[in-house]
């Protein structure tokens, strides 16, 4: 399991269509991952559904800051690499530091993820 790390909310201004953006970027690197062999994992995609669950209205209650980062952070317990992409993030950052605390690889290009394959050379059979 590669988690994908970046920008969610940095950078924003708080603004909820440029998080969803950011997010649709993380997104991306998803099936590349996957192709790989890999299972992509983005911390908003856990994060988010718990936030919604404890009653919070998104990433910005008062409630995010004790769900995010933990959420990447317990994630990071059971992941074998990271994929940092581009963009300033504090929470994006300290999952990298963690990442290398525990010895895991860190990849800074999706290309760089092992088992990745060019998108022309994708083959899908049933």
């Amino acid at each position: 399991m590669i988690l994908i790390a970046g920008p969610y909310r940095s950078g924003t201004g708080d603004d909820p269509d440029l998080m969803a953006r950011n997010l649709r970027r993380l997104e991306e690197a998803a099936w590349p991952i996957f192709r790989a062999g890999h299972v992509p994992m983005i911390g908003e995609w856990v994060a988010l559904p718990v936030l919604s669950s404890a009653g919070a209205d998104g990433p910005l209650s008062p409630l995010a800051e004790h769900v995010m980062y933990p959420t990447a952070e317990r994630l990071l317990q059971h992941c074998d690499a990271v994929l940092r992409l581009e963009g300033a993030s504090r929470g994006a950052d300290q999952d990298v530091a963690i990442a290398q605390e525990r010895g895991l690889p860190v990849y800074h290009r999706v290309e760089d993820v092992p088992g990745f394959v060019p998108e022309q050379e994708v083959v899908l059979t049933r």
